[in-house]
């Protein structure tokens, strides 16, 4: 039999693990493409685009790995981080569409720093299964 000692985190939680971390490095990029663009490269507000694209979709992936969480693992702090970030991500991005700098800047940086959060969150400690509570 398999302790949780020798394998502390489930499939499940490295599914989340594997999800988060390719969202943070999709996200980190995009300051990169905007600051680019900043300079005179304008072609890089196509990469900008491009980038937040693969975020938002990133960002939909995991809201459906952390509802699988937090079925299997009954942890429910994934999913709620996530909603936050995901929500937070859908309004930056039609910010961005729409031009509204002054909402879409200050929430990139939020959304950016969100994440990073939770990057560290889900890598910090075992993603174990929480024994159901006698009811």
């Amino acid at each position: 039999m398999v302790t949780n000692a020798a394998h502390p985190t489930t499939p499940t939680g490295w599914t989340l693990r594997a999800v988060v971390s390719a969202h943070v490095v999709a996200i980190v990029g995009q300051p990169v493409f905007a600051g680019v663009y900043l300079t005179g490269d304008y072609d890089s507000l196509r990469w900008h685009a491009v980038g937040a694209d693969a975020v938002t979709s990133i960002g939909y992936l995991q809201a459906v790995v952390a509802i699988v969480v937090w079925v299997r693992l009954r942890q429910a702090w994934p999913f709620l981080a996530t909603t936050a970030v995901v929500a937070a991500e859908t309004v930056q991005y039609f910010a961005g569409l729409e031009g509204a700098l002054w909402l879409h800047i200050p929430l990139g940086v939020m959304t950016v720093a969100a994440l990073v959060v939770q990057f560290v969150a889900v890598w910090r400690q075992p993603l174990l299964r929480r024994e159901a509570r006698d009811a």
